[in-house]
């Protein structure tokens, strides 16, 4: 992984996140910061832009803080330690596995919910007088 630091703004520009909510993260322990330069400011390391990409993915799908917590603790856990014994990999392995099931029926529900919108916004469209574009101007 790349070792590099970037200061928050950065990260707030490529997770597309407020600075606000990137530092309510920090708040509530989900992800902190790598390091602190001399000043005090928050750097972030590539791994914590990862972390904050599962956050970030979670959230519209209806995933609590402490959820998203579980999920970063269990993965964590896989990625750092080859020595786990067989049951508690698959004991993590479960705990991942019923998150993507979730994900996957919050996604259906999406889709259904994202075609009853376009569903009605044609409804709308139809109503309104055929007028070409240039017609407006």
């Amino acid at each position: 992984m790349d070792d590099r630091h970037m200061q928050i703004g950065e990260v707030a520009a490529r997770t597309e996140l407020s600075l606000r909510t990137i530092r309510h993260y920090e708040e509530t322990g989900l992800v902190i910061p790598s390091a602190r330069s001399q000043g005090g400011f928050r750097l972030y390391t590539e791994t914590d832009v990862q972390r904050l990409m599962v956050v970030r993915r979670m959230k519209p799908l209806g995933f609590t803080l402490d959820q998203m917590r579980d999920l970063l603790d269990a993965t964590d856990r896989l990625d750092a330690d080859d020595a786990l014994e067989t049951g508690e990999r698959e004991a993590l392995l479960e705990r991942v596995r019923t998150y993507q099931q979730v994900a996957a029926e919050q996604v259906a529900r999406l889709r259904v919910q994202l075609a009853r919108a376009e569903d009605f916004e044609a409804t709308l469209r139809r109503r309104l007088p055929q007028t070409s574009p240039t017609a407006q101007l």
